[in-house]
């Protein structure tokens, strides 16, 4: 789980157009301070100049000196520059519902600074510094959640944040919540005065929809890892057949996901004495497709994972305000990079490969607890079933959450609607399609805790055979935190631990690096 607001490890200077998931992922995850190189101060001061002047001619510019949307068509005076700027601000802080949680919060602050350094924006270098500093100062906007439909920018959330930036709305400012000018004055921070665009620049842009994307791919990679590990120790627990997993099937295919998943269960289990104690007069001829395929599926999920990253990685470094500031052909032009699409279609695959992995895990929780497919395993994993239930009811829990992840995987992309009296007629619901992915691999997390429960359950069944070195390293890692299920007992807060296992890397951390390194964005 991402680190506290407070955290600030560490400094981390990030160049615009160059930032790569991974320094990303580490802000998330580690509340780093970030700063822009210094290679991107000249880009910004140029762009601003065009601006300045552009606000001082004549000619009509959208934005800098006219209204804004369906608005576009009223002259505003050069004296009015800031009221303007002010009031689109303050106009456009219509967000609702629950706040942003802090770590996406800083990301949606580092994300904007990117784009601002990118020099197409026309915003002075006076703002950057302080998002630099509220960065620094641990000064977070609080920014609800709802209200973007991912076109013409995440209007109303980053509205909230550029609101604290002028010295309204709300911040957090050690760990206590306060008015955004209280925030800023107890960071020894002044609020700025927005000048031409700048408003229009701070919230114009696909930050909020990026952010929760590129939180939901996080989560959804640490899962994958989570569910090859676990997937490795339902297959001993079932006394699964390793030949599926044989390399040569899987370059004959040639996707790089199945590859990779397939060296990965194969690494986990070698030397398992239960793997050795059935390779001949096993009567079985195939296993379910649930542990026969899980390259073939679990690896298509990390395909998915990795395009959609490489979308949000061009996505993470893009000027998205409008209009933007062509410096070197000294244009100042209208145009859409606002418009969220790509990321909808990210967090739309980020969906489907956090249900699909959900989904074959909780198959093979099934086949755990089943005594006529788990191969001699007792019914539910209890050693006394009848006066115990054992797993029964968790299983129905996983399965729960697997119909639940399906409902929400279903595309937010091809919904749209229009906005703005037509005038923004298109959108691409990117924001809560990304949003929703929080919810979705905290499912995943719980269903991969219930899937270690019993896979560990069904190979302590198997003694005095063992499993792998590696699996037992996890077994033991899961032990010190849930202990067997020997008799019944209220088992809520058993399922919450092995789902915080799964979450904060737990389970992964107790296996060799190497088998899992290319599982990553």
């Amino acid at each position: 789980m991402p680190a506290s607001s407070e955290a600030n490890l560490s400094e981390l200077i990030l160049t615009p157009g160059d930032a790569t998931l991974a320094q990303l992922e580490n802000v998330w995850r580690n509340g780093l301070v970030v700063r822009l190189a210094d290679s991107a101060r000249p880009g910004i001061n140029a762009s601003a100049a065009r601006i300045a002047a552009a606000a001082n001619g004549d000619d009509p510019v959208y934005g800098v000196n006219t209204g804004f949307g369906k608005l576009a068509s009223i002259k505003i005076a050069a004296g009015d520059t800031a009221t303007l700027q002010r009031n689109l601000i303050l106009s456009h802080c219509c967000g609702v519902g629950e706040a942003v949680e802090p770590a996406t919060v800083r990301l949606i602050m580092v994300l904007k600074l990117l784009s601002l350094g990118r020099g197409a924006s026309g915003v002075r270098p006076e703002v950057v510094a302080l998002i630099e500093e509220m960065l620094a100062r641990g000064v977070l906007p609080v920014i609800p959640a709802q209200g973007s439909v991912g076109a013409s920018g995440d209007l109303a959330p980053l509205a909230h944040m550029a609101a604290v930036l002028l010295g309204e709305g709300r911040a957090v400012h050690q760990g206590h919540e306060m008015s955004g000018a209280d925030a800023l004055a107890a960071a020894g921070l002044t609020p700025v005065v927005l000048a031409a665009k700048e408003g229009l620049a701070l919230i114009n842009g696909t930050q909020v929809s990026t952010a929760f994307a590129l939180a939901g791919l996080f989560d959804a990679f640490a899962s994958a890892r989570a569910a090859l590990v676990v997937s490795a120790l339902s297959t001993d627990a079932i006394m699964g057949s390793t030949a599926p997993f044989l390399d040569e099937i899987h370059t004959l295919r040639g996707h790089r996901g199945q590859i990779v998943a397939a060296r990965a269960i194969r690494g986990l289990m070698e030397g398992s004495a239960i793997r050795e104690s059935h390779r001949t007069g096993d009567s079985r001829v195939q296993d379910p497709y649930c542990i026969r395929c899980q390259p073939q599926v679990t690896g298509a999920c990390i395909d998915l994972l990795w395009q959609a990253g490489r979308t949000l990685e061009i996505e993470a470094n893009a000027a998205t305000d409008n209009p933007l500031v062509l410096v070197g052909a000294d244009r100042i032009v209208s145009g859409g990079n606002f418009h969220a699409e790509p990321v909808a279609f990210a967090a739309d695959q980020i969906a489907l490969a956090v249900a699909e992995i959900g989904a074959i895990s909780q198959r093979r929780i099934a086949l755990m607890v089943d005594p006529t497919l788990s191969h001699d395993l007792p019914p539910f994993l209890t050693p006394d079933p009848g006066l115990n239930s054992g797993l029964m009811i968790a299983e129905v829990t996983s399965a729960a959450l697997m119909s639940e992840n399906k409902h929400l995987a279903n595309p937010c992309s091809t919904d749209s609607t229009p906005t703005s009296a037509n005038q923004e007629d298109h959108v691409s619901m990117a924001a809560h399609g990304a949003r929703r992915l929080g919810r979705m691999n905290a499912n995943l997390a719980q269903i991969i805790g219930i899937e270690a429960l019993c896979a560990a359950a069904g190979v302590e069944f198997r003694a005095p055979l063992a499993t792998s070195g590696p699996l037992q390293a996890v077994m033991g890692a899961l032990r010190r935190t849930v202990q067997p299920l020997d008799q019944d007992r209220y088992l809520a807060p058993d399922l919450v631990q092995a789902a915080r296992l799964v979450r904060d890397g737990v389970l992964v951390a107790a296996v060799p690096t190497g088998l899992l390194a290319e599982v990553h964005p």
